[in-house]
């Protein structure tokens, strides 16, 4: 099997992994024999053809749809997969037709389908020479979010904004970079402009793990909207801070660098592992706790949380866009439940009297949110609100509630390539 052929089995794999078995893209992409063996510029396609593929689903079956009546089903459904990959590679890849086709129609045959490659020819035939004028009329920011994750957006922010969201999720997130010192060094060196919060932010391609400043941890990769939750703890030098659900841990290195006495809690021992190597390769050093957050009992209560919680993820769509066709409102109900647990133990249980607690999800969702948060100040009255004011955001006052909490969007810097959508309250235990 030639590398081209083997690269786009690969992709299918994991389409398959993704779309069927319901694994996250990037575990299954992890998890893949063959995917390490590729080599740098294979492994590029892959990813690039599996994103563009979750990106821009809807419009992809939307097309397809027009043009195949009965989608393969059962033990055919492995040839709708492969329809999706060509049409992605036709319709938004710039792959020359020759290419996108025959490959398809050989990775039918491949998957075990032999009876499926007339079909698959003849349609992706069709997508080469109708499916541009297909999308013309069409509507990406709808058809490309799903119908619950829709509605949920409009019905909180109203339809202009849900459209904007959409619209930005299917624009390739650019790679952000926390710098541990010298942002303004780091920025030049690195060739990225140095946004408002601190943040490197780069345009360019190129392996992560071979730009400068990698090896010795100089900087590590985190969103510009994730570096938030962590300054909005105010001074921490010298203090006792929990980080709780902290793997991978951007939000610990952030912590440490500013000076806080770091406890870092995950229940995943491989991220607890991950974790340790990062802070190892920034020459940061915190106690790494591996346990159920919800539970643990330290022996003393600390001066200041950051709670990341678990949650649905839709503000990162732009990053994993996997994450809308994987997920669902019963995703978002049963997350709600473990956000509470958290959120009790941490403010019961974690907190010192008079310490401060920043919670923070990186969801869009409102139950997620406000909704979690309303009902945790309407439960405990030794709980208030700490409003947060646009002074501490420079460059994103439009982020801060009514309410003093943070909120941000997708569609936020839209001219300097978005953010990612977190919610993020600060509140403050009576002395």
């Amino acid at each position: 099997m030639d590398a081209t052929l083997v690269s786009r089995r690969v992709a299918l794999d994991v389409l398959v992994a993704c779309l069927d078995k319901g694994q996250p893209l990037d575990d299954a992409l992890a998890r893949h024999p063959g995917f390490p063996s590729l080599d740098p510029r294979d492994r590029a396609f892959v990813r690039l053809l599996l994103a563009t593929t979750l990106r821009r689903l809807g419009e992809i079956d939307a097309v397809l749809g027009h043009l195949v009546e009965r989608p393969p089903e059962g033990a055919n459904a492995v040839a709708r997969h492969v329809l999706r990959l060509g049409a992605a590679q036709l319709l938004f890849l710039g792959t020359p037709a020759h290419a996108a086709v025959d490959t398809s129609v050989r990775l039918v045959v491949d998957a075990g389908r032999p009876h499926l490659k007339g079909l698959a020819n003849a349609v992706l035939r069709r997508v080469s020479g109708e499916g541009l004028a297909l999308l013309g009329d069409r509507d990406p920011a709808r058809l490309n979010a799903p119908h619950w994750l829709w509605q949920s957006w409009a019905e909180s922010y109203g339809e202009p904004v849900a459209r904007a969201i959409a619209a930005a999720h299917l624009i390739e997130a650019p790679l952000d970079l926390t710098p541990r010192t010298d942002a303004e060094g780091w920025a030049a060196r690195l060739d990225g402009e140095l946004l408002a919060t601190g943040t490197i932010r780069r345009r360019g391609g190129g392996a992560v793990t071979e730009l400068p400043g990698f090896a010795e941890g100089a900087w590590w990769v985190q969103d510009a909207a994730a570096t938030l939750p962590a300054r909005l703890l105010g001074e921490v030098t010298g203090k006792n801070v929990a980080d709780l659900c902290a793997a991978p841990g951007g939000k610990t290195l952030q912590l440490c660098a500013l000076g806080a006495r770091v406890t870092a809690v995950d229940i995943s021992a491989r991220r607890m592992a991950r974790l340790g190597e990062n802070l190892q390769r920034a020459g940061l050093s915190a106690e790494l706790v591996t346990a159920d957050a919800s539970k643990w009992v330290p022996e003393a209560p600390f001066d200041a949380i950051l709670l990341d919680a678990p949650c649905s993820g839709t503000g990162t769509l732009r990053r994993h866009p996997d994450i809308a066709w994987l997920k669902d409102e019963d995703d978002v109900a049963r997350l709600t439940l473990t956000q509470d647990r958290l959120l009790m133990h941490a403010t019961t249980s974690l907190l010192k009297p008079g310490g401060t607690l920043v919670y923070a999800v990186c969801s869009l969702q409102e139950d997620e949110g406000p909704a979690r948060v309303e009902a945790l100040l309407a439960r405990d009255a030794h709980l208030s609100r700490r409003k947060v004011v646009p002074a501490e955001l420079p460059g994103l006052a439009e982020a801060v509630t009514p309410a003093g909490d943070v909120r941000t969007l997708p569609s936020m810097w839209p001219d300097r390539g978005g953010l990612d959508g977190f919610y993020v309250a600060r509140l403050v235990k009576a002395a």
